[in-house]
């Protein structure tokens, strides 16, 4: 892990208070699908974990939501300013074995699944996407473009399936047994329960992101405890105790 000051790219709108940032920096070079970096916004003291999108030749891409003032003031921030970035941190996803996958991701979940599925883009890749409205869809067609069938569920119905990504998978017939998630926790619960083969990646409210302040432990089934940002946030299911 490392602290750099990254030089901001782009930022662009992509959904309903969804922003897609493109950076510049050496910790792309260091970083794994999965993993997060720590974020320090111009004016506010406790930095921000935001799951890393995409690694790029140079850099990385994030995508966050507006949920408060510190992400409110990154969405303004425009191309040629720096940020401040610790990290990569946390265990990312591994490389998946056999010839298939299927990834499921939910709302702000769903940006570390397009690099997994980018290093994986040689298997035949299934990709089940949840939201609250069509108008929080996005990352459909870039998950298209890299050979995925896609299928998108949204609670409202006004696109794609109506319900959850569960439902989704059980109305298109998806059989994949081996699968990888990232989501809000009711999401993650659902699919715990659903599959014995695969990771999920927890969400978690942490502090410090390297595992001291003890902020974002969890129980694990064999009644041990694991700190999110330091042991995962990418688990195996049916190992933390959801």
């Amino acid at each position: 892990m490392k602290q750099e000051n990254a030089k901001i790219l782009d930022n662009t709108k992509i959904a309903n208070d969804v922003y897609k940032m493109t950076l510049e920096t050496t910790l792309g070079q260091h970083s794994r699908p999965g993993q997060f970096v720590e974020i320090e916004v111009p004016g506010y003291f406790l930095r921000r974990p935001i799951s890393i999108s995409e690694i790029t030749d140079n850099g990385l891409v994030i995508v966050y939501k507006v949920v408060g003032d510190g992400t409110k003031a990154m969405a303004n921030m425009e191309a040629g300013e720096a940020l401040d970035l610790f990290g990569p941190c946390g265990n990312g996803f591994p490389k998946a074995e056999g010839d298939s996958l299927l990834l499921i991701g939910g709302g702000v979940g769903v940006p570390p699944l397009l690099e997994v599925a980018k290093q994986n883009k040689d298997k035949a890749l299934t990709v089940v996407l949840g939201f609250n409205t069509k108008d929080d869809v996005f990352y459909e067609a870039a998950f298209q473009q890299l050979g995925a069938n896609v299928y998108v569920a949204t609670m409202d119905g006004s696109y794609g399936v109506r319900g959850t990504v569960v439902d989704a998978i059980e109305q298109k017939h998806i059989e994949n047994p081996f699968m990888m998630a990232c989501g809000p926790l009711p999401m993650l619960k659902a699919l715990d329960a659903r599959y014995e083969h695969g990771y999920l990646s927890l969400e978690a409210r942490m502090a410090c992101g390297i595992g001291a302040c003890m902020g974002c432990v969890v129980e694990m089934r064999d009644g041990s405890m694991k700190r999110v940002c330091k042991d995962g946030p990418v688990f195996e299911v049916r190992r933390v105790k959801l």
